[in-house]
């Protein structure tokens, strides 16, 4: 048992890796930071942050990940949107609640991860990484939110109408110690990671 009586597992990882990297050339999803594919790189930081099950969302490529559980979206050219729905849909019964995360984002440490978590078992029914104040990803949501969650995600901005329409349910977790949420969208930012 964790914190507040709750069970160990209940909060899930959904890692969203479908696209096709268009700026970037190839798929994120195996693109290589530090010899490991991102796609293994997010389920890892999902993992060692306290999620379980780990779902990985994939489309333009299918390849296997270590240690999760992998979706094809055959939908993935529409956008995230489609994605998140589809790794939403994925979830076992049991998690009451995920944390959202995307494969381009290989900066995140595994306590941005556990922190969101914690919010979750204080109360939270959204929980934001923060950085600088500024709400970017990971995101949790509670189940109760799943069904309008995947109803208001389309094109390419996921949780994003949702998390404008309830801004009374969100609650910013700082997360400036715990990783750094640049993204990786071309091959210019990939270099930049390691200054």
């Amino acid at each position: 048992m964790t914190a507040g009586g709750r069970r160990h597992g209940e909060v899930a990882g959904v890692l969203l890796a479908a696209g096709g990297g268009s700026r970037l050339g190839t798929p994120k999803a195996i693109v290589e930071y530090r010899g490991e594919r991102l796609a293994d790189r997010g389920a890892r930081l999902l993992a060692e942050g306290g999620c379980h099950p780990v779902v990985v969302v994939l489309g333009a490529v299918l390849v296997p990940v270590r240690g999760a559980i992998t979706v094809c979206n055959p939908d993935w050219a529409t956008g995230m949107g489609s994605s998140l729905r589809a790794g939403l849909r994925a979830l076992p019964g049991s998690a009451r609640a995920a944390v959202i995360a995307l494969a381009d984002q290989p900066l995140i440490r595994p306590a941005a991860i556990a922190r969101l978590i914690a919010a979750f078992h204080t109360g939270a029914t959204v929980a934001v990484a923060a950085y600088g104040g500024v709400g970017r990803n990971p995101v949790l949501i509670a189940r109760e939110h799943f069904a309008e969650v995947a109803e208001l995600a389309e094109g390419d901005v996921g949780a994003r109408p949702f998390l404008r329409a309830h801004p009374e349910l969100v609650t910013l977790v700082p997360c400036d110690d715990a990783g750094d949420p640049a993204d990786v969208d071309t091959p210019e930012d990939l270099r930049s990671l390691d200054p």
